[in-house]
């Protein structure tokens, strides 16, 4: 009686649909305990200050609140458009005209729905794939943002860097010093394989006539591959962050150490003495002199410029929105 009307593709896609709305709620659930964690690391180091890095540069003060949050935003928004997303009931006949399946088939579809938790479109959607590709790019972007977490803590770790731990995994077969970012790797590694597989079937999203063979298998193929991926992904970015540990005093090291990065505040405090141009000039004279002579920008500054703004090199007065915008992800992590 189950094919009594309904056609292959309204069972499987119906039966899909249950599998995919448990895989979601598992999904979620790992990205919920995520930002959880980064919520604890942005909140304990709202104002820690640390070098901003822009082109792979250092650039200028930020701090690790703020990068933290930076993590979690598109988690925040993975994570809402989760719960956002439509597992509807297929229950359309073989041309999607529901013409076997009795007087009310709009009736039936909706009982069917009702009794399996699904939603109703109203409609059929064989050769409409939104809901399977909606899906897919929602796993997708998690994936693109867990990839952005892990390419920054691949570097933070890096030896020469060395402004973050990752906890314990990721020992190296043959080298008993190294710790290596195993987790991290494996998110920028399924990210790039779950972008790949979604462009493969957003191209099979395209469906000929009232049914389409060739394009239905090839969403079989690679739609499981997406959802495992984000899912793979989700569960190890779990486990992995509230096992991140900053190194507060390698990041102030880095801050300070030349003084290059308060560049920009100096060129800022300067220009209100002289023309801006002026002044941009003679921030790059004295960075050149710091390369060459090994002293910092700070001591070379306060001995050309003595009146210059107190506590312009001070790396806490030096962090701008940074501080707010790690309080406001705190805050919008404890609304979800």
């Amino acid at each position: 009686y189950v094919h009594w009307g309904p056609t292959s593709q309204d069972i499987i896609d119906t039966g899909l649909m249950l599998r995919l709305r448990q895989a979601i709620a598992l999904i979620q659930a790992d990205v919920a305990t995520t930002l959880t964690a980064l919520k604890t690391l942005a909140e304990d180091h709202t104002a820690t200050p640390m070098a901003g890095r822009t082109y792979g540069q250092q650039a200028a003060p930020t701090s690790f609140g703020a990068v933290v949050a930076s993590w979690g935003w598109p988690l925040i928004k993975a994570h809402k458009t989760l719960d956002t997303l439509s597992f509807p009931v297929s229950l359309s006949g073989a041309v999607g005209t529901a013409t076997a399946l009795g007087p009310r088939p709009d009736t039936l579809r909706a009982s069917v729905a009702k009794a399996l938790n699904l939603d109703d479109l109203n409609r059929s959607w064989h050769t409409d794939r939104t809901p399977v590709t909606d899906i897919a790019q929602a796993c997708t972007d998690l994936c693109t943002g867990l990839a952005k977490l892990g390419e920054d803590l691949v570097a933070m770790a890096q030896s020469d860097v060395g402004e973050v731990q990752l906890g314990s995994s990721g020992a190296s077969s043959t080298m008993p010093q190294k710790q290596n970012p195993i987790v991290p790797s494996a998110l920028i590694a399924l990210a790039r394989t779950v972008k790949g597989l979604n462009t493969v079937l957003q191209d099979a999203a395209i469906h000929r006539f009232q049914r389409d063979g060739a394009a239905w298998f090839t969403e079989w193929m690679v739609l499981p591959q997406i959802v495992l991926g984000a899912a793979t992904a989700a569960k190890q970015a779990a486990a992995l962050i509230p096992n991140v540990t900053p190194n507060t005093g390698r990041m102030l090291e880095t801050l300070t150490k030349d003084g290059l990065l308060f560049a920009e505040a100096l060129s800022f405090a300067l220009a209100e003495q002289m023309p801006r141009p002026d002044a941009q000039a003679a921030i790059k004279a004295l960075a050149t002199e710091v390369r060459a002579t090994g002293t910092p920008m700070t001591t070379l500054a306060k001995n050309r410029w003595p009146d210059l703004p107190a506590g312009l090199f001070e790396p806490a007065q030096s962090l701008g929105t940074a501080p707010a915008e790690a309080r406001a992800f705190v805050a919008a992590v404890a609304a979800l």
